[in-house]
């Protein structure tokens, strides 16, 4: 864990520089706790193209569970040879159906080795690039009067460590829930929600925030406090790739559908029935109207006169 140690710390460190250098007290809990968060980004960040690769691999168990189903049928008899048309099932279409728990699984380890730093700093003892004095100011720091040290496990009483540990330990087990759930209930076709695949979402649905829910009492503040950012981070990203993004035939698709027929209907764009597209409407243009009428321009005598040329019969004189 020794690389894990410093390469966490490292970051760490490099963001507590940053808070302390705009002004924040080095010491103090906030600097702390926005560098955990700062962590947790960089982290995250680091880890989309993973969060790619199984948002791709999710929707492609999605798509073949038809196709599962009919092995089922037809080799459930057979279990070795259902286990290799299954195997050879993925291989055909690219698929990992271990790919949902990669961005996980990854995370353990640092989420382990963040555990270590933080908790021997609560202690005084520097790991990774910590120095003794770092260690010493995050044993000490406290964020509303609450030390980041602090867990459930050796709370002593203390209603400030309970209080925020607890709700940061709900925060965490309800995102990771509804995470998880969103999922299911919003990008999983009907025919996903039966047979392996939907047993195995099902599963991680209930046992992961159990997990988490008992791990967290051993956890300081500042370790809860990077994980339900973390949580964050997932449900709003997944929430972003299933609204943009949704595999067909789920509902998330269908309320994408309805939202660009009305954001068609507004720009004037009507659907294809051919091809299933938007193409816009194009309006006849209007027939030329004919050109006003000149109106002859009212003209004084004398302009008559003048016209006319002094032509025309005599002006009789009045009789004398």
């Amino acid at each position: 864990m020794n690389p894990l140690y410093y390469a966490i710390s490292f970051i760490l460190m490099q963001w507590h520089s940053l808070w302390t250098w705009l002004g924040l007290d080095p010491s103090g809990g906030a600097a702390w706790a926005l560098s955990i968060i700062g962590l947790t980004l960089i982290i995250r960040a680091a880890l989309i193209p993973l969060f790619v690769k199984q948002i791709k691999s999710s929707r492609n168990m999605q798509l073949i569970q038809p196709k599962v189903k009919e092995l089922q049928k037809k080799y459930g008899h057979d279990r070795e040879k259902l286990a290799q048309e299954t195997m050879k099932l993925y291989k055909d279409s690219g698929t990992n159906p271990f790919a949902s728990c990669l961005p996980i699984l990854l995370q353990m380890p640092i989420f382990f080795a963040l555990f270590g730093v933080l908790n021997a700093a609560s202690d005084g003892n520097a790991r990774g690039v910590l120095t003794d004095a770092d260690a010493e100011d995050f044993g000490q720091a406290e964020l509303f009067g609450v030390p980041l040290s602090g867990s459930l496990f050796n709370a002593g009483g203390d209603v400030g460590i309970i209080v925020m540990a607890a709700l940061l330990v709900v925060g965490m087990t309800a995102t990771t829930f509804l995470t998880q759930r969103q999922l299911m209930s919003k990008n999983m076709p009907a025919d996903a929600l039966t047979g392996p695949y939907a047993q195995q979402q099902k599963l991680l649905l209930y046992v992961l925030p159990v997990v988490f829910a008992v791990g967290g009492i051993a956890f300081p503040i500042g370790v809860l406090l990077y994980w339900t950012t973390s949580n964050l981070w997932t449900m709003g990203q997944q929430f972003w790739v299933i609204r943009n993004n949704p595999a067909p035939g789920t509902p998330a698709f269908a309320a994408k559908e309805e939202r660009d027929a009305r954001k068609a209907a507004r720009h004037g764009d009507v659907p294809d029935p051919a091809s299933g597209t938007a193409t816009a409407v194009v309006e006849e243009p209007e027939p030329p109207k004919p050109a006003p009428r000149q109106q002859p321009q009212k003209q004084s005598r004398q302009q008559r006169k003048k016209k006319g040329g002094g032509s025309g019969p005599p002006k009789k004189q009045p009789p004398k």
